[in-house]
């Protein structure tokens, strides 16, 4: 097999068990500390880190398109992503949540169908409607069952998604440090918005939340530079399928950490998300 896929691949799987990470320190926090005022502090802290690194490659902190029309729009749809997914970590289970997350692909494939044209042959259309099943199984929109925190993790992976297809039209001139101080930077904007929508007073976090938060913009950090790597290691096609595993990560940590208990259609849910669309990934990468 060749040795760059591999590479890839365990870069891949490493990003995804750090964002999983990120997302348990994160809901961790939240559980006695405002999620508003939690999500400022761990935005700050991955934006000044970031731009360290960026000080330290001799980059512009900033990169000169940050101001033009799609990192505009990239950032609109990343602060939307970023806000209703906090929102969701911090009131709904990590595993329901997390599962939710995994349709993302599947959304931007829908979206570069509609926004850049791509034509789309009826299998994939079929994986995309049997992964939309899936997280009605999860959300189980039913008036006994229905969980209304859980549309901010279908709100979340929609802004993830307008994120991703405004990427493709996003300068290639941006390094992985100048993205992800963007990227940082409009968590911090987004946990404003929050902690002003909901009032909360400014206080300073007490010294295991603050390690927490920490912790957080350390693996946050991490898991986007690992990601960066994975995407330019090897070919796309066989890294991209390993996005899933961080649903396994989030499912371990779900129940180890705070005891989570994901009942039968959650699970079954997060199944049918991940098969159709790795399916979906298959059938994409057969026709090109």
């Amino acid at each position: 097999m060749d040795k760059a896929n591999l590479r890839g691949a365990a870069f891949m799987v490493l990003a995804m068990a750090a964002f999983a990470i990120e997302d348990m320190l994160y809901k961790a926090a939240s559980q006695s500390f405002p999620a508003g005022l939690a999500l400022i502090l761990f935005g700050a802290q991955g934006t000044v880190l970031f731009a360290a690194l960026s000080v330290l490659r001799r980059e512009r902190i900033l990169h000169p398109a940050i101001l033009t029309r799609p990192l505009l729009i990239r950032t609109g749809f990343e602060l939307g992503g970023r806000l209703f997914y906090a929102l969701a970590l911090a009131l709904t289970p990590l595993a329901s949540t997390s599962s939710i997350l995994q349709a993302t692909p599947l959304v931007v494939a829908l979206g570069a169908v509609v926004v850049f044209g791509e034509t789309v042959g009826w299998r994939r259309w079929l994986a995309m409607s049997v992964g939309f099943a899936g997280v009605l199984l999860i959300l189980r929109p039913t008036p006994d069952s229905f969980e209304p925190y859980s549309l901010f993790a279908v709100l979340g992976m929609i802004g993830f998604a307008g994120r991703d297809l405004a990427t493709r039209a996003s300068p290639a001139s941006m390094s992985m440090a100048q993205l992800g101080t963007l990227g940082f930077g409009v968590v911090t904007l987004a946990g404003i918005v929050l902690a002003v929508y909901a009032q909360e007073a400014p206080v300073l976090p007490p010294l295991p939340v603050a390690l927490k938060l920490a912790g957080a913009a350390g693996v946050g950090v991490l898991a986007y530079g690992a990601l960066t790597q994975a995407m330019r290691t090897g070919q796309i096609g066989f890294v991209a399928p390993f996005r899933y595993t961080r649903l396994v990560f989030a499912l371990i940590l779900a129940v180890l950490v705070f005891g989570e208990r994901p009942d039968q259609l959650t699970l079954i849910g997060g199944a049918v998300i991940v098969g159709s669309g790795l399916y979906s990934l298959l059938r994409q990468r057969k026709a090109g």
